[in-house]
């Protein structure tokens, strides 16, 4: 008989696979930090700093104040422990994963799929790709504007120069990787056989076959329970090779079919998923974060349809530019409008918005969560503006604290 799991079972184990029944460390360290990136096998890049880049702060909803020059070490120091490739979306991740995305690599080469014009570029540019390859190998990493090879490009590709695209399309075939990044969060690009351990570039590569089955299991480990659309949007898979990968899981014991009470597909479990009988935490997500970034899959867990506003024209946003919902509990019952003005030194809560599942507790648990998060950002407090129908109360919890 298939297992039946209510609405509130999923969702605890959802939370927990993502790491939110466990108890924030009283001081969280490196260690912390590698355990929570490998749980979640990714987080997902954002450049946009209106709070704080978006890879920041999946860690810091799961840790507290953590260290942030911590998963700069990790990421772009003189040893990364990570990677950085296209994931989800632009992502890092941990080392190991490397040779399983070689395949997406190798399609980026042939152009296939949305990669038709990354192909098309190396094709018809290749005395300039290996102008640009030519000049990393004999002077070290370099970025796009270091290599100053080309023309500023017209029309598409968001105007970018001749040397940008062709550093771009090399890290998405694998010929560049991310050497490290600097303080403007400008990449800088590097020969992945110079820039990864010798034991990952020379590690054999997995038939795609095996990649696709092993990037499911992680990404299943990873929400612990999730329909098979989950598992294909967690590493952005094809319906056939997800197919097949999800498939072979279940043959072998990895993954258990279960039917969850009002998801309209089946769904997969993870046979070590932990259930714990309540959740318990307080959280900040960032609106890429890997809890909610598949916005179905939030909308299933939790009743909440959250969308991105950034690219919707100001007068017709319905919570603001850059929204952070509140993980209070086992529910979202907030979402929030951030800005971390650092010229005067403030967090600043632009519109404050309650949920149905708010609670007389909501206001004065979001208003210690904001404050955490200003100090996090070395900010001096939080400043709440009258807009959104939870502003007044989370203006007077602000003000008690």
């Amino acid at each position: 008989m298939v297992e039946t799991l209510s609405h509130k079972q999923a969702r605890r184990i959802a939370l927990a696979a993502q790491g939110f029944a466990d108890k924030r460390p009283a001081k969280p360290s490196r260690r912390h930090l590698i355990a929570t990136i490998e749980r979640l096998a990714l987080l997902q890049i954002d450049s946009v700093n209106v709070v704080s880049r978006s890879h920041y702060l999946p860690l810091f909803s799961r840790l507290g104040a953590y260290p942030r020059p911590l998963l700069e070490d990790l990421a772009w120091g003189r040893k990364p422990a990570l990677l950085e490739y296209w994931g989800h979306e632009a992502s890092l991740m941990p080392l190991d994963l490397q040779p399983l995305l070689r395949w997406r690599m190798d399609d980026a080469r042939a152009g296939v799929g949305v990669w038709k014009g990354v192909a098309a570029f190396l094709a018809s540019h290749r005395p300039f790709i290996d102008k640009a390859l030519a000049a990393i190998h004999e002077r070290g990493p370099l970025s796009a504007g270091e290599l100053d090879l080309g023309e500023r490009g017209q029309g598409g590709w968001w105007g970018w120069s001749e040397a940008k695209r062709a550093t771009e399309c090399l890290f998405w075939a694998g010929e560049l990787t991310t050497a490290t990044r600097r303080g403007t969060f400008e990449r800088v690009y590097g020969l992945p056989e110079k820039v990864l351990p010798p034991a990952i570039w020379s590690a054999p590569t997995p038939s795609r076959e095996e990649a696709h089955r092993i990037l499911l299991g992680r990404a299943a480990r990873a929400m612990g329970v999730a329909t098979a659309r989950d598992l294909r949007d967690y590493f952005r898979m094809g319906l056939a090779d997800a197919r097949r990968g999800l498939a072979q899981l279940v043959e072998a014991g990895d993954l258990i079919p279960v039917v969850v009470e009002g998801w309209s597909e089946p769904a997969y479990l993870t046979p070590d998923a932990r259930r714990p009988r309540s959740v318990k935490t307080n959280a900040l997500l960032s609106p890429f974060d890997n809890l909610i970034w598949f916005r179905e899959r939030a909308e299933r867990l939790f009743d909440v349809r959250i969308r991105l506003e950034i690219y919707t024209p100001a007068h017709k946003r319905t919570h603001g530019y850059y929204v952070l919902p509140f993980l209070q509990g086992e529910a979202i019952t907030a979402r929030v409008d951030l800005k971390a003005d650092r010229k005067a030194g403030v967090l600043r809560v632009i519109s404050a918005h309650r949920e149905p599942t708010a609670n007389a507790r909501t206001p004065a648990a979001l208003a210690v969560e904001l404050a955490l998060m200003a100090d996090w950002l070395g900010l001096e407090g939080v400043a709440v503006a009258a807009s959104g129908d939870l502003a007044p109360a989370l203006s007077a919890a602000i003000a008690r604290d």
